[in-house]
């Protein structure tokens, strides 16, 4: 976490976890819910990690402005390096995808500005420390549940089975009235950063 003494506060904060990885974009679990999966199922069985993955990086609002977010992911960078490991990814979460929910996420992370840069403003930070946009992640974190807690979630009502889009989504919702089930499957985008020197 990243610490402002000034103010006695944390202003942002990532989580991380180690992995083993052959370094071929293919072979990348195809989201973070697989991937977190594979940190345990490795760390139980005695794989040596090299790699780090990029969990998440939470900053407070106020706090967006201010470059912490490109200090985080140089101060997780950081940390890799002292453990010894080769690799750095991070399964990103698109910060203006939510502007977007009905355009797939295999197109989003294509777009680019008029001077070339990532349309994306998180995923722009990333490629500006080195790192580039590697496989899409339509699925990479499912959220579910009773039609009455996705209600309460995003203050909206659901009269009827259907997709519905919801704010700060970055993909549609599905509604089942009939089961009683919200199904909600967050987009990501694997970025892979540069290998480390050991």
């Amino acid at each position: 976490m990243l610490y402002d003494d000034v103010v006695d506060e944390v202003v942002a904060e990532g989580h991380t976890g180690p992995f083993r990885w052959d370094g071929h974009d293919e072979s990348l679990p195809p989201g973070i819910d697989a991937v977190i999966e594979l940190i345990f199922r490795q760390h139980r069985a005695g794989k040596v990690p090299n790699t780090l993955c990029a969990l998440a990086a939470e900053t407070p609002r106020q706090n967006q402005a201010r470059g912490m977010a490109s200090q985080l992911l140089n101060a997780v960078r950081t940390l890799a390096e002292r453990q010894g490991l080769t690799h750095f990814v991070a399964p990103v979460r698109p910060s203006l995808k939510e502007r977007y929910p009905l355009v797939p996420i295999e197109r989003y992370i294509t777009w680019r500005r008029g001077d070339q840069q990532l349309f994306d403003p998180w995923m722009r930070i990333h490629e500006r420390l080195g790192a580039r946009v590697a496989t899409p992640l339509p699925q990479s974190m499912l959220i579910s549940g009773p039609v009455e807690d996705w209600e309460a979630w995003t203050s909206m009502a659901f009269p009827e089975s259907g997709e519905y889009t919801f704010p700060e989504g970055l993909a549609t919702l599905q509604i089942d009235r009939a089961r009683d089930r919200g199904t909600y499957w967050e987009p990501n985008v694997w970025m892979i950063h540069p290998d480390m020197s050991n």
